[in-house]
């Protein structure tokens, strides 16, 4: 891995996702009324999920020391800032999981790895990764929510499109790139993406490109498309 030098575009680009989510948040929660009639609520209940993704993206760079190269502390913070935000997710707790992933990736000692079909191996992906606190810390923070915003809102906005990015992560960074049989030359024991920029983004900031992620976990997710070919 080459060194990291310190490089303040990742450090924007993260508090670019933040302040989106927030400010987008916000407006939703308190100056948008709800038409269940319109597609215009469930594109933004979209755009939220999109952004909630996005969260856990910049989580997922700094556990690989490229949201902030250079500077471990503020590295680290971003990377608590930003998994906290997803649904109360603990830093300390998927950084070692993560690296685990890597080590032993597509093995039983891979924590994302299943050998069941989809479902089962989606559930085995939840357990991983969320915890009864977390969802004692959303139930209270939905109960108190929804006194001050519309119900429809904090289920809308706020609610929905956590579980539904929990979705889009293990659909597109797990599931798809590791599912089936490896050859036995792929090092890295994973699929990747047809090349096509614009849906990388979309679907999930480049995470399908998952085979070069995995040969080169050193490029932070928005230089992630150069290394495809």
């Amino acid at each position: 891995m080459p060194t990291l030098k310190k490089d303040t575009r990742g450090i924007v680009i993260a508090a670019t996702i933040v302040c989106c989510w927030v400010g987008l948040l916000a407006y939703l929660l308190t100056n948008y009324t709800v038409d269940f009639a319109s597609p215009v609520p469930y594109l933004l209940m979209l755009v939220q999920m999109h952004l909630y993704t996005g969260l856990f993206i910049t989580s997922h760079d700094a556990m690989h020391g490229v949201a902030a190269p250079g500077r471990p502390k503020l590295n680290r913070t971003i990377g608590t800032i930003t998994a906290f935000l997803f649904a109360y997710n603990w830093y300390p707790r998927l950084l070692p999981r993560h690296h685990q992933h890597h080590k032993h990736v597509a093995t039983e000692q891979d924590p994302d790895y299943h050998h069941g079909s989809f479902w089962p191996w989606y559930y085995s992906f939840l357990k991983q990764y969320i915890t009864w606190w977390q969802l004692l810390l959303m139930a209270v923070s939905f109960n108190v929510l929804k006194y001050f915003y519309p119900v429809e809102n904090v289920i809308m906005f706020w609610m929905l499109p956590a579980v539904l990015a929990t979705f889009q992560l293990f659909y597109f960074g797990t599931y798809l790139p590791h599912r089936g049989e490896h050859a036995p030359e792929n090092p890295h024991k994973s699929g990747t993406q047809q090349k096509n920029h614009l849906w990388a983004f979309l679907s999930c900031y480049f995470f399908g490109y998952h085979y070069e992620h995995h040969d080169k976990p050193y490029l932070p997710w928005w230089q992630l498309y150069k290394a495809k070919v």
